[in-house]
């Protein structure tokens, strides 16, 4: 099970072009902004990555006006790990369990996924948080992630098993997330 001190958000090249051409968009957007709003609440750490955004743009502003002060990590590699920039980021914040998000599925996000195994993290995939310009592409990513090693979460799931509990105020102000769904 994850928890709040062990775990991170990647959040991988959610930009503007590349944002607008994947399959189911818009809901995709928005489930990765429930889970960076249920992260700050949780004490978790998001890192966001943006794929050469000279030509991709920049991560949508839906998401970057959640994360003020965030500083994505421009990268040309297809794994955020080709990225020694991000992997010095990534390795400061010292946390064991990655919840990836973001596109496409079966190309970024399939190959941080499997590098990050091999670097030795659990990596979950929260699936209604990716997605690729079909869904074809986005099914074959989440099926090679989870063969690979990495597990299969959804943002409800992980937002859950990082609470562990009711009754308190994180748990509130993260259910009245969760209600917008």
């Amino acid at each position: 099970m994850i928890t709040p001190e062990e775990t991170l958000l990647l959040v991988i090249d959610v930009q503007g072009r590349l944002a607008q051409s994947v399959h189911g968009s818009d809901g995709v957007v928005a489930a990765i902004g429930r889970m960076i709003r249920a992260s700050r609440i949780l004490e978790v750490p998001v890192l966001v990555t943006e794929q050469y955004p000279k030509g991709l743009g920049r991560t949508v502003d839906a998401l970057m006006e959640l994360l003020p002060g965030a500083q994505p990590v421009e990268k040309l590699s297809f794994s955020c790990c080709g990225n020694e920039g991000f992997m010095e980021r990534l390795r400061a914040f010292g946390r064991n369990d990655i919840l990836l998000a973001g596109m496409e599925t079966h190309v970024c996000v399939y190959q941080t996924a499997v590098e990050l195994l091999d670097f030795g993290y659990n990596v979950h995939l929260l699936t209604d948080a990716v997605s690729s310009r079909t869904e074809e592409n986005r099914a074959l990513g989440i099926r090679c992630i989870e063969k690979a090693g990495g597990a299969l979460s959804s943002t409800e799931m992980a937002m859950f098993e990082l609470l562990r509990e009711a009754g308190t105020d994180r748990f509130k102000a993260v259910s009245a997330i969760l209600k917008e769904a």
